[in-house]
């Protein structure tokens, strides 16, 4: 049997999505997500926020650069990636990043009058083998 990798964000912008364009005109966006969650403790309600970082691919990331501001509210389905790279001092370091397959903008109907698209659109990237990217169309459905 094979394992399982899928990720389920709700959460916040923290910034703008940076955008770059890599070799073979390949686009890749990242930007920080908030998830926060509340809870009691000694009587006083204490909330904790997780930051995850965020990686979309090709024609996703062209989307989210259209489409994602600092602040919005994104349901974001994906897969976790741990990769490695070496800091100038030559230290091995680890990140590990959620890669996006599809994400819904989430929010209120006047957060969207400035952009074409719908409340709750569900945006997809196309299947392209090494992004482990999934097809699920797009749809108008919350998958939750």
């Amino acid at each position: 049997m094979s394992g399982i990798n899928k990720v389920i964000l709700v959460g916040h912008l923290g910034k703008d999505p940076e955008v770059r364009h890599l070799e073979g005109g390949v686009t890749v966006a990242s930007f920080p997500l908030a998830t926060s969650e509340t809870y009691n403790k000694d009587g006083k309600r204490v909330e904790q926020t997780e930051w995850h970082n965020i990686v979309l691919w090709r024609g996703l990331a062209e989307v989210a650069s259209k489409y994602l501001q600092k602040g919005k509210l994104v349901y974001i389905e994906g897969k976790l990636r741990t990769r490695s790279f070496e800091d100038r001092e030559k230290i091995k370091k680890y990140v590990t990043e959620v890669v996006a397959e599809n994400f819904t903008i989430l929010g209120r109907k006047s957060d969207f009058e400035a952009a074409p698209v719908s409340p709750s659109q569900n945006i997809s990237a196309p299947k392209h083998e090494d992004d482990f990217l999934d097809v699920d169309g797009v749809s108008g459905d919350l998958p939750f």
